[in-house]
């Protein structure tokens, strides 16, 4: 009896593991949970298919063939024997099917059974959220991971099958991919579009007036039709017949327009507003947004996760934060800003466990906490508080008046508007043209008008204009390519692998992004067609949505890849692609240097190769120069391809950072200070002696 007592009193002293994906969240949840738990960290996926091959056995059903991540074996000896030490185990990985395989990968290493409530899942990383997920644990969701392993076997498939062939028939290191190659093809066609762009010739024509003020009046209809002034003859014509007739005021239209607020933000529309607003790419807002979904130490509060989940594609809100927001509106704004606004998800059978993204607790407003967060953490914190806050909040309400003025059979309109009250834009600028004060002076119908003067301006049609991160996300969005997690890693693997390139900011196709398009079109039309990519992902959210079994899809699909893949590999002629040629010369030689492509990025080559078999590294400068000699500061590589900066003047100087310096001066000793990037951006001093920091 005695030791029964002891046996259960044992297990009662025995604490219970938490495993969550990454250390910086195991952090902040262990200091909510307290001494009773112990939160470890599982970084990131645990098992996977292999590198080395296919890893799926496509005679036995297309079975995925899992095996440990490579170095991750301590790792995981470690989670097992915090798994035998505890009492008992929840697996609190990420709210999502990429979480939910996570854990389910967990729970087949730990032994673990997944029909047993050991899951644990929270939207936000807030002492509630966790307390209320602890006491509310249930089994792993197998429709998730099945909707997450149908993504990951038809991935594979794609890109371990096709890849190989482009790298037979192009060059070493090039890949395909089921929504990488769709998105390609998108970039391609719109570069297309503006090489075929014929522009066409038109002109704008207004009458400048005078009555209290100025105002134009454009030229808009003849004969009760749009017109377009075609060519300069055409608009000399129109003009001398303005000026003969008479202006006359034929209709004035008054009305109140408002304008709802935006829905508070999904990952797309985060992603495209900090392209925008902020000038971050995809990859940077991810980045940012992760660290405050973590966590982030906060004066006062010790470490705090700032947002919801930001891996969403639905714009739902919970009871609990509409009431917070609004309680939060009434006492900072009043009870006339209070908003009613109903916003619905694109997608009707979007699984709608997730919360739009927004800020865990309202009440901490950006500028509050701004010396605790770095200015990309604040800019995006702001960007995402002011978004969530305006949802909630009323229209803008605008006074807008319309008039049309007759001239003969044509037909001039002057528009004005005036923000009568301000509601959601109080703390949330959308920055519409049409939202802008353009008072028009009070007109009466029948009132004849003089015209100061008659403009006219030559225009040209413009071509679609090439894709920015934030217009791409959209399109792709629109389209129903790719997930919301999947759109950062989409443009970051197209960038690396010089199929596109982005200058000033817009995204464009190189010649092999054209080429690599252009035979994927060709041998495998179905990866490449947006419509079918979309039906695609339709499919694999049904696995999780409707119980499809995900083994049916990745049959129907195999059939025709397995066909395409043969003729392709038959058909295809070896591509030679040309080196480019640069002006420098091969100082062992004399002949010129190529740019080729290696592991670690573009280098020069000798083109007398085999014969002289001479390269070097391309040299790039960042502005800065050397502390010690002033010589250049250039981008070099190590021996395992890591990035240093060093001084052009070597081997006589050997000055070298492993951050990048810039040409900002330490305060405390005058050292050069470096830019020093862990999960987010700040300077550090060059000099180890120093120890300052901002």
């Amino acid at each position: 009896m005695a030791t029964a007592k002891t046996s259960k009193a044992a297990k009662a002293a025995k604490k219970t593991l938490v495993i969550v994906e990454s250390p910086s969240k195991a952090k902040t949840i262990g200091k909510y949970l307290g001494s009773s738990y112990k939160v470890v960290a599982s970084v990131g996926h645990v098992r996977d298919l292999p590198k080395s091959k296919l890893g799926i056995d496509i005679e036995n059903d297309f079975e995925p063939q899992y095996i440990a991540i490579r170095g991750k074996g301590d790792l995981i000896k470690e989670l097992k024997k915090e798994a035998k030490q505890a009492g008992k185990i929840y697996l609190a990985t990420d709210p999502d099917r990429e979480g939910e395989a996570i854990s389910w990968h967990l729970a087949f290493l730990l032994g673990i059974d997944p029909q047993t409530p050991c899951r644990i899942v929270f939207h936000e990383i807030t002492k509630d959220a966790i307390k209320n997920a602890v006491k509310h644990p249930r089994p792993i969701d197998l429709k998730l991971v099945d909707a997450q392993q149908a993504r990951r076997v038809l991935d594979r498939l794609v890109g371990y099958q096709i890849s190989p062939l482009l790298w037979r028939k192009i060059r070493r290191g090039l890949s395909a991919g089921r929504v990488q190659s769709a998105a390609l093809k998108i970039i391609c066609d719109r570069e297309k579009q503006i090489q075929d762009f014929v522009p066409k010739e038109y002109w704008n024509i207004g009458a400048v007036f005078q009555k209290e003020k100025k105002f134009t009046a454009r030229l808009a209809e003849y004969k009760g039709k749009k017109l377009v002034v075609e060519n300069g003859q055409q608009a000399e014509n129109v003009i001398a017949d303005l000026k003969a007739g008479q202006f006359t005021v034929e209709s004035i239209t008054k009305k109140e327009r408002s304008r709802k607020p935006f829905a508070p933000f999904t990952t797309s529309s985060l992603q495209q507003d900090a392209s925008t607003k902020l000038g971050f790419t995809t990859k940077k807002s991810m980045m940012v947004a992760q660290q405050l979904y973590e966590g982030v130490e906060v004066k006062g509060h010790g470490t705090v996760g700032l947002v919801t989940y930001i891996r969403t594609d639905s714009v739902r809100i919970s009871d609990e934060a509409k009431a917070a927001a609004r309680s939060y509106i009434q006492e900072n704004f009043g009870q006339n800003y209070i908003g009613n606004n109903v916003f619905s998800n694109k997608k009707k059978d979007i699984q709608d466990a997730h919360e739009a993204i927004r800020p865990s607790n309202i009440s901490m407003d950006p500028e509050s906490i701004k010396d605790s967060l770095t200015k990309d953490q604040y800019n995006l914190y702001r960007l995402i508080w002011t978004r969530f806050l305006a949802s909630q909040m009323a229209a803008a309400v605008f006074d807008s008046m319309q008039v049309g003025i007759r001239n003969g059979e044509y037909l001039l309109k002057a528009s004005g508007s005036k923000l009568l009250f301000d509601g959601f834009q109080k703390v949330y600028n959308p920055n519409m043209d049409e939202d802008k004060d353009s008072f028009l002076p009070p007109l009466e119908e029948g009132e004849k008008l003089k015209a100061q003067k008659i403009t006219s301006e030559q225009k040209f049609t413009e071509p679609p204009s090439r894709f920015s991160e934030a217009s791409l996300v959209k399109d792709l969005e629109e389209k129903n390519i790719g997930r919301p997690s999947t759109y950062a890693p989409i443009i970051a693997t197209l960038l690396e692998r010089k199929y596109i390139q982005r200058q000033k900011k817009t995204l464009f196709p190189t010649d092999l992004g054209f080429l690599v398009t252009d035979m994927m079109e060709e041998y495998f039309k179905e990866i490449v067609d947006t419509g079918f990519t979309a039906e695609m992902e339709d499919k694999l959210d049904d696995v999780e949505v409707k119980n499809l079994d995900w083994k049916e899809i990745i049959r129907d699909f195999y059939g025709t890849l397995e066909k395409e893949l043969k003729v392709a590999d038959e058909a295809i002629e070896k591509v030679q692609i040309e080196d480019q040629i640069t002006d420098e010369v091969c100082e062992l030689c004399g002949k010129p240097m190529a740019i080729k492509s290696g592991r670690f990025g573009e280098f020069l080559a000798c083109t007398g190769y085999p014969e002289c078999k001479n390269t070097k590294a391309i040299v790039q400068t960042i502005d800065v120069k050397c502390p010690d000699c002033g010589g250049d500061i250039v981008v070099k590589r190590g021996k395992s391809g890591k990035v240093f900066y060093g001084c052009s003047n070597y081997p006589d100087c050997k000055k070298a950072f492993w951050y990048k310096p810039t040409n900002q001066k330490c305060p405390q000793c005058g050292s050069l200070l470096l830019e020093r990037k862990t999960k987010s951006s700040h300077l550090v001093c060059s000099n180890d002696q120093c120890g300052y920091k901002e």
